[in-house]
């Protein structure tokens, strides 16, 4: 069975009964636009019982590859909405980077040294593959109702929700959305609509990307080079994607004229001066893009609350901006649900605002700095740019200021109000506020990951060490599976430790090779609260029923 051309897919439009006369409809929550961060939004909230509406003005899902590299802990996203895996075998997994400086190779890079991770630190994966995976999670969903065609002409802050007018090839029609969630890209009619704007950077330089066809020997690596001999005086990246289609990015310089760049005859000398005169390809996608670091004030305007490009945009360089959109959705979807059904107060979605907005600061910082060092805009800059390229090659120091594009990492919440502070000392990466690592485990007599665990709900990580847990500590752990806002405690055992008398019904997972109690500075007493977003929430050294009672408190709002 050959791959589905989801480019060449069409929607039809369908007429919605909430369209007939009469009609009052009220939603729950209402997605705007149908791109890899609203449907992982909406399936994210549909998993967790929330009817969502989807609303999409077209009718296909996006053309030319767009983003392509999904990192580490968007597939880990992923992966708890049931498409991780499609994404993983049909995408291209690489871990390692190359710089190059004119002829010669400077630095290499492994963006994922240790072994222990079930994903790799990247895929390339062109955009209209994962969108497609999504859209067809999306359509085995019941709590999912996708409509195509649906143009938001109209947005209205009512009491206790948003009211919309929606245009279609019928007429318009209103709809009352408890909230809305607009995904609706860099453009963001919605934003518009509210009379908010974004603010930032607009970079002075352009970017000539073609998607080319073509059957090669290079290693599945990113190669970045500088002032190459084959483009002098600019920069050039290449990336594999499947299909046999490469990805390369020629800067041009702001001076550049977009309409002749894409003509054939003034890409292909550029394509065939990297790869050689003898090279066959097809040229399969062209484009040349400007970018800009910028976002919005605020995530969250009333009922109505933004994500993804509409919020924040970023250049391409680290491929930050559709991998902070998948985790803005992951952030919202669980605290929408608590809110939605009473278990939180509605200040909890204030905690999106401010969690998202210092991510996009990080990604815009990282991503600006990228940009000024791949597109120095004076000599002085230039000329360090080169020193500490040259320097590279033999210094070590040097390397950590090369920056060919910080490939994204998931944002810290250090100073988030939802962190219960630590009261005992650790030492390692889990902190609250960090996502967590992975790390194998086996559970239920098979070899498994401890990111399989965290599905989507509080989780109670109590490290038992090789010896079990008292009948006390038991009660309690049930007690807390009962509680207002459920936790799962999942049981970590030493690899000494006889799991098959612990009671029925008991999550355990046995760290047979050390490795999360390692990454996670556990000993024998160890809990760790982590959210339902995969993120840590607090940690301690004994257990604690009333203390974890108040952290949960804490994560969810009430304190």
């Amino acid at each position: 069975m050959g791959d589905i051309d989801f480019q060449a897919m069409e929607f039809a439009y369908e007429k919605h009964a909430d369209q007939n006369a009469g009609a009052s409809p009220r939603h729950q929550v209402v997605v705007v636009g149908a791109g890899p961060v609203g449907l992982t939004t909406a399936l994210d909230l549909a998993r967790q019982g929330v009817r969502v509406v989807v609303l999409d003005d077209d009718y296909r899902l996006s053309t030319g590859s767009r983003a392509i590299c999904f990192s580490k802990r968007t597939l880990e996203i992923w992966d708890r909405l049931g498409v991780g895996q499609r994404m993983i075998d049909k995408g291209v997994s690489w871990n390692v980077g190359k710089v190059f400086f004119r002829e010669q190779e400077v630095w290499r890079f492994d963006l994922l040294p240790e072994p222990g991770h079930r994903r790799p630190a990247f895929i390339n994966l062109q955009q209209y593959y994962a969108e497609g995976y999504l859209y067809e999670q999306a359509r085995q969903e019941p709590n999912i109702d996708l409509r195509w065609k649906n143009k938001v002409a109209g947005v209205v802050q009512a009491e206790h929700g948003v009211d919309l007018t929606i245009d279609t090839p019928e007429g318009p029609y209103t709809l009352h959305a408890d909230w809305l969630v607009a995904c609706d890209g860099a453009r963001s009619p919605v934003r518009k609509l509210i009379g908010q704007e974004s603010h930032g950077r607009i970079f002075r330089d352009r970017f000539l990307i073609a998607d080319v066809k073509m059957k090669a020997d290079f290693p599945t690596e990113r190669w970045f080079w500088f002032d190459p001999p084959f483009h002098p005086n600019q920069s050039v990246l290449l990336h594999r994607q499947p299909d046999n289609v490469w990805r390369i990015d020629f800067q041009l310089g702001w001076n550049a004229d977009p309409a002749e760049a894409v003509k054939p005859e003034n890409v292909l000398p550029r394509i065939r001066a990297l790869l050689g005169p003898d090279a066959q390809f097809d040229l399969e996608w062209v484009s040349v893009y400007t970018f800009a670091c910028e976002r919005m004030d605020k995530f969250r305007h009333g009922r109505v609350v933004f994500a993804g490009d509409s919020a924040h945009r970023v250049s391409p360089f680290g491929a930050r901006g559709a991998n902070s959109g998948v985790q803005d959705a992951e952030n919202l979807a669980w605290k929408l649900k608590l809110v939605l059904t009473g278990l939180a107060p509605e200040t909890l979605i204030d905690s999106y605002s401010a969690e998202r907005e210092y991510a996009a600061d990080e990604n815009i910082l990282n991503s600006s700095r990228a940009t000024d060092f791949i597109t120095p805009k004076s000599d002085v800059s230039r000329s360090f740019r080169n020193a500490v390229l040259n320097l590279a090659k033999t210094h070590p120091f040097a390397r950590s200021l090369v920056n060919s594009g910080r490939l994204s990492l998931p944002a810290t919440y250090a100073g988030s109000p939802l962190n219960t502070p630590d009261e005992d000392a650790f030492s390692g990466r889990m902190v609250p506020g960090a996502v967590a690592l992975d790390a194998p485990v086996t559970h239920q007599g098979g070899n498994d990951w401890w990111m399989a665990q965290l599905d989507g709900g509080f989780v109670l990580a109590l490290f038992c060490g090789d010896a079990q847990p008292g009948p006390d500590t038991l009660a309690a752990l049930q007690a807390l599976r009962m509680a207002p806002v459920p936790v799962k405690a999942v049981l970590v055992a030493g690899a000494q430790c006889d799991v098959s008398s612990l009671p029925a019904g008991v999550p355990v997972v046995t760290d047979v090779e050390g490795c999360l109690a390692k990454r996670y500075d556990a000993q024998a007493g160890t809990a760790y609260l982590i959210r339902p977003d995969q993120h840590i929430a607090a940690r301690w050294r004994a257990f604690n029923a009333d203390a974890i009672a108040t952290a949960v408190k804490r994560a969810t709002g009430h304190v």
